[in-house]
């Protein structure tokens, strides 16, 4: 290819590395949202303001705190060798993310969109080079986190309300009632900045990597620029929202007061907090859902709608190994029409 061709190339697939972070952003609108949307504290319009703009605040509070790049260092180089990625490689990961993106937020399903980019890499990976592409310390300590952090989630969630609920019991329920709502917009701006931190930094990872495997770097780097772009173009996509998927963590799994709101917020950000230190690429969706189900849980185990719970839990299940078919295909794809 001459010059042009490959700088073509290259902003081609940047822009479809936009696309996935923007769709994340309107797919997991509800992981923020849907608590404070649920309890009626802020409507939906006023929501997605919130949690925009809290998510593109993620960046700063992580660059002032040193772990704005860690996630995307575990995303560009801790899951597949870098230099086995190829532009067919980040296609093929790419468009398997979106495309099971778009069919779970189109059925209304919160799964995973962290986990459909970490199979469309694996994916993708594998069809390139075999198995000995995988870098299995950075894989196993993901797969781990998939179940980790939903537990982490429930636990915390149960452990939140049986606390609030014991030192409030002599309050003024009225009363109690309206200092949650309150404090329900501090715990849903905390919960949108964990999540900004640890999703944006996902689509980065890959542009990095991208950027590296085209020879624009010597070395794995994660360019600030990179990580500023990826954090505005989630916030544009939460603006845009989700609202299939907020009807369902909402109010479909079941039914919340604000403090309850506010428990299931404050276990979701202290998990998503923890995970993006350690730069583990956690789902959110998970996250918020188990903190969601261990609070109605804490309230009496027939609160949750278990069936509905247990098909989310299934969509989960799935999506690495669908989203991993998804990339494998694009990658092929990616090879008649990319090339290397």
């Amino acid at each position: 290819m001459d010059a042009g061709s490959v700088t073509f190339l290259l902003v081609f697939l940047i822009g479809i590395a936009f696309l996935f972070d923007l769709l994340n952003g309107m797919h997991d609108a509800a992981n923020s949202i849907a608590t404070i949307v649920s309890t009626r504290v802020l409507s939906p319009f006023l929501a997605v303001l919130w949690a925009a703009f809290f998510n593109f605040a993620a960046y700063f509070i992580g660059h002032h705190f040193g772990f704005e790049a860690k996630v995307a260092s575990t995303i560009g180089k801790g899951l597949i060798d870098p230099d086995m990625v190829t532009n067919a490689v980040i296609f093929g990961a790419l468009m398997g993310a979106i495309v099971w993106n778009v069919i779970t937020w189109r059925l209304g399903i919160p799964s995973s969109s962290s986990h459909a980019l970490v199979g469309g890499i694996i994916g993708a990976g594998v069809a390139k080079a075999g198995f000995p592409a995988i870098q299995w310390a950075g894989l196993s300590k993901t797969l781990v986190a998939i179940v980790l952090s939903p537990v982490t989630g429930f636990v915390l969630g149960i452990l939140l309300v049986v606390l609030i609920s014991w030192l409030f019991v002599r309050a003024n329920p009225a009363r109690t009632d309206g200092i949650f709502r309150k404090l329900q917009l501090l715990t849903s701006a905390l919960y949108s900045i964990g999540h900004g931190s640890n999703d944006a930094q996902k689509t980065a990872g890959i542009i990095a990597v991208l950027l590296y495997a085209n020879g624009y770097y010597t070395e794995f780097t994660v360019p600030a620029w990179v990580v500023l772009s990826c954090f505005t173009i989630m916030g544009i996509g939460t603006m845009l929202g989700g609202w299939r998927i907020v009807h369902t963590m909402g109010s479909k799994i079941t039914r919340l007061t604000p403090m309850q709101g506010a428990c299931a917020e404050s276990a979701g950000a202290l998990t998503l907090f923890a995970a993006t230190y350690m730069g583990i690429p956690v789902s959110t969706t998970h996250t918020i859902t188990s903190s969601i189900v261990g609070v109605g849980a804490a309230r009496r185990v027939h609160a949750v709608r278990w069936g509905l719970a247990s098909r989310i839990v299934w969509a989960w299940v799935i999506t690495i190994p669908a989203a991993a078919i998804m990339g494998a295909v694009f990658y092929g794809i990616g090879e008649l029409f990319i090339g290397t």
